[in-house]
């Protein structure tokens, strides 16, 4: 049951980072004890400083949003007749775009328009935390207006006081879940358990990992007795060091975003580090996919709605926000994308849609599992350039 009371995970604010899909799906500090316990289902220029805030919006004239909404988000990530439903509530045309498959992929393509203050095409964005504050450090977000948010006193507490975002000013979290392995059964005629069985020659040229720093390693420094919770250098180049020896060897076919998921329904990979979200997707159409947390453990992914400081239509994108704040609305949500809420009180919400959904331990993980996914911290910029060098020089990144 998801009751508002949980906090889930018990971490320090300060110490908690989220990433989906590569969360990168990178490092900053996201978010208060966040994620859901089994009983809770700008200044412009490049050169902004640490210090920066988020570009200076106008105050709310209380008129309605009109036009054209731009929203760009991963794929597999809203739910059938969602973007029709907000069209007819709000009057609103949305041009909707599921063209975000990586974090840094996305950060390098928009990083230098951005820093001229030049359109991206986009009025909303969904970007794993780490991008969104270094977005925000850059001066490069826009505020999201209290008076456009009411939906916002629905979201959980422990997500409320971010340590990258206190009181959500410019963050609005969107979804949350686990970074784990996921293979077909059928294909590997065996159990998957541990990271050691990736490495298992039986699946040369069938395995993919995934290219974010972050979600790709994380797991892989937790199993050579290493944890993301504290990185260093030496752990994070360990890590990248076994998995240019597979890579070497030819045992990864390739590295991905989060565009694993038709490799794996296509059958050309059986074993994948992958989003829990996802998988509980494809087993609709595959019930040999797996997903587990390795044995050494796995880690944890958050995105977040953002709006570029570019965004043409900053009262459409805070009407998209405050939709999906819904509670009725965001039931959809997770009932399709299967990844773990961060609304309150969506039991019974989510009961409507799915009567399954609240029951699904990937929707709302015990705590046995919760115990073995762990989080990245607050990187420094220093940081955060220099394990994404690392793990790029063997991704080819």
């Amino acid at each position: 049951m998801f009751n508002e009371g949980s906090q889930g995970l018990s971490a320090p604010a300060s110490t908690i980072h989220f990433n989906r899909r590569r969360f990168l799906r990178g490092g900053a500090a996201v978010a208060a004890a966040a994620v859901v316990g089994p009983s809770l289902l700008a200044a412009c220029g490049s050169d902004a400083g640490p210090g920066s805030t988020s570009a200076t919006v106008s105050a709310d004239d209380g008129a309605p949003a009109t036009g054209v909404l731009r929203v760009s988000n991963w794929p597999l990530y809203i739910a059938d007749g969602f973007v029709a439903g907000f069209q007819q509530a709000s009057g609103l045309t949305v041009d909707y775009r599921e063209d975000y498959n990586d974090d840094e992929e996305w950060f390098s393509k928009f990083r230098e328009p951005l820093s001229q203050r030049q359109s991206i095409g986009c009025d909303l964005v969904i970007p794993s935390e780490t991008i969104a504050a270094r977005l925000h450090r850059l001066g490069w977000l826009n505020d999201i207006r209290e008076s456009r948010w009411p939906n916002k006193k629905n979201l959980q507490p422990g997500l409320l006081n971010a340590s990258i975002d206190p009181g959500r000013k410019f963050t609005a979290p969107y979804m949350s879940g686990m970074v784990g392995i996921a293979y077909n059964r059928a294909a590997t005629g065996r159990e998957i358990t541990k990271i050691d069985d990736l490495w298992d020659p039986a699946f040369k040229g069938k395995l993919s990992m995934l290219s974010d720093v972050q979600d790709g390693l994380g797991m892989v420094m937790l199993s050579q007795g290493n944890s993301p919770e504290n990185p260093t250098s030496e752990s994070v180049q360990k890590a990248a060091d076994l998995v240019r020896e597979q890579k070497d060897r030819g045992q990864i076919r390739r590295f991905t975003g989060n565009d694993y998921a038709s490799d794996l329904a296509a059958g050309n990979i059986v074993v994948a580090q992958a989003y829990s979200g996802d998988i509980v997707q494809l087993q609709k159409d595959n019930p040999d996919l797996k997903f587990i947390i390795p044995d050494s453990g796995g880690t944890l992914t958050l995105q977040s709605m953002v709006i570029p400081y570019t965004a043409e239509n900053q009262t459409a994108a805070e009407a998209w926000i405050d939709y999906v704040y819904d509670r009725p609305n965001y039931a959809k949500l997770v009932a399709f994308t299967r990844y773990i809420p961060v609304l309150t009180e969506m039991t019974d919400d989510l009961n409507k849609v799915d009567p399954g959904a609240a029951a699904n331990p990937l929707i709302n993980p015990p705590q046995s599992t919760l115990n073995r996914v762990k989080q990245w911290p607050a990187l420094s910029d220093e940081q955060t350039k220099g394990f994404a060098a690392t793990y790029a020089g063997v991704t080819g990144g």
